[in-house]
C-alpha cells in the first residue's frame, strides 16, 4: 500500500521546485493547480514522516524496554498511535477526485408540493448560505424565479473558496448535496395542521475554472434576449436585458435574468453553461466506466432521493449513509458538517473496497 508514496514525495520535491521558479505565475491558471497538488501532496508527506517518527519511536521503546520496564509502559500508547498514524497516511492515498478543490454552482429547483416546495427551497438555500459562511466561502446569487408566498421555484448561487487544499474546496463537500431533498411538515398553506410531504430538487456542478476548459462553438448556440418579469408577470425592467442560452448539440438552455444588464446576464448564462457541459462531459465518461467509478455515494441520478428533513420530530436522515439526527434546527441553520462528513466517510469506504485495500 506505501509504495505509491515514494513516487508521491518525488512528485512533491519537483512541485517545490516549480513552484520556485518565478515563470510558473505568469501563468496563472497553471499556478493554481500546481498550488492544488502540492498542497494535497504536503498532507501525505506529513502523514508518512509522522508515521516513520512513530515506528522509529516504538523501535527505540522496545530495544530500551528490555534494559528499563519503564520504557514498556510507553509502547502501547507508541502502537496506538502508529496504527493510527498509518490508517491516516491509507486514506490520504486514496485517489482523490479531481474536482474537489473546484467552486461550484448550487441550483435547488421546485419539485412535488408546488408552494411548499418552493418555501422550503428558500430554506434550503439559507441552510447552504450559512454553512458556505461557516466555511469562510463567498456565495453570489446568480438567477433567482420566487414564488408568491416568498420561496423559490428555482434559485441558482456560486459558491467560491479561495483554499489551496483540495480537501477544503466548495466540489469535496457539496458534491454529495445532488439530488432529492425530501421534507415532511405542516405547510403554512394547511389550515387543519396535517403533515404533508414534498420535495424540492438539488443539483450542484462544478465550475469551470478557465472557459478554456469547455470548449464551446460560438455556433452551437442560440441567444435569446428579452423582457425580464418577476412573480405574477410584473415587470422588472423595460429594456430587453434578460438572457436565454440553448447549446444546440445537447439542448442544454440556460436563462437569466437576475441583472438589469444585459451583459452581466450573458456572462452568468455562460458559467451556468460550462458548468453544465462539463458536468455532462463527467457524467457521460462515468457512464462508459460504470464499472471503475469512483464514488458510489455521489450517484448521478438526480432523482434520487438521498435526504429527509422532519420537522414535527426535528430529525434529518441520509438514505446513502444511515446517518440520522435530531437537531434539524441547527441543520437548517447551518451546521451541516456532521451530515456532510457522513457522506465523505462513505465515500472513502467505497473508494478503499474498490481499491481492494
Amino acid at each position: 500500500m506505501f509504495e505509491q508514496v515514494e513516487g508521491l514525495l518525488a512528485e512533491h520535491a519537483r512541485l517545490q521546485d516549480e513552484l520556485a521558479d518565478p515563470a510558473l505565475h505568469a501563468d496563472a491558471a497553471r499556478a493554481k493547480r500546481v498550488n492544488r497538488r502540492y498542497a494535497e501532496l504536503s498532507k501525505i508527506k506529513a502523514a508518512h514522516e509522522q508515521w516513520q517518527q512513530l515506528g522509529d519511536d516504538l523501535e527505540a521503546a522496545r530495544e530500551l524496554a528490555k534494559e528499563d520496564e519503564a520504557f514498556a509502559e510507553e509502547i502501547p500508547a507508541l502502537e496506538q498511535g502508529l496504527a493510527e498514524a498509518q490508517e491516516k497516511v491509507r486514506r490520504l492515498l486514496i485517489p482523490r477526485d479531481p474536482d474537489d478543490a473546484r467552486d461550484v454552482i448550487l441550483e435547488i429547483k421546485g419539485g412535488e408540493g408546488g408552494a411548499e416546495s418552493a418555501l422550503f427551497g428558500a430554506d434550503l438555500l439559507r441552510m447552504y448560505m450559512h454553512y458556505a459562511e461557516s466555511k469562510g466561502w463567498k456565495t453570489e446569487i446568480l438567477e433567482k424565479d420566487e414564488s408568491d408566498l416568498g420561496g423559490y421555484k428555482n434559485v441558482q448561487v456560486a459558491i467560491k473558496s479561495n483554499a489551496g487544499d483540495p480537501s477544503q474546496g466548495v466540489w469535496a463537500h457539496l458534491k454529495y448535496e445532488g439530488g432529492v431533498h425530501r421534507v415532511q411538515r405542516v405547510p403554512v398553506t394547511e389550515s387543519q395542521g396535517r403533515i404533508h410531504t414534498s420535495t424540492t430538487g438539488v443539483l450542484v456542478y462544478p465550475e469551470v475554472d478557465e472557459p478554456e476548459e469547455v470548449e464551446i462553438n460560438q455556433n452551437d448556440l442560440k441567444i435569446d434576449v428579452y423582457r425580464s418579469s418577476g412573480p405574477g408577470g410584473q415587470s422588472v425592467n423595460t429594456t430587453d436585458s434578460a438572457v436565454r442560452i440553448t447549446h444546440l448539440p445537447t439542448g442544454i438552455v440556460v436563462a437569466m435574468q437576475n441583472e438589469k444588464s444585459q451583459l452581466q446576464n450573458r456572462d452568468a448564462a455562460m458559467r451556468v453553461l460550462r458548468a453544465r457541459l462539463l458536468a455532462k462531459q463527467q457524467e457521460e465518461a462515468a457512464a462508459e466506466a460504470s464499472a471503475h467509478r469512483s464514488s458510489q455515494i455521489r450517484t448521478m441520478d438526480r432523482s434520487e432521493r438521498i435526504r429527509t428533513y422532519n420537522f414535527p420530530e426535528n430529525r434529518i436522515a441520509d438514505h446513502r449513509t444511515g446517518y440520522k439526527s435530531y437537531n434539524l434546527d441547527q441543520v437548517m441553520n447551518g451546521a451541516l458538517d456532521p451530515v456532510i462528513e457522513s457522506c465523505i466517510r462513505t465515500d472513502e469506504e467505497d473508494r478503499l473496497q474498490a481499491l481492494g485495500q
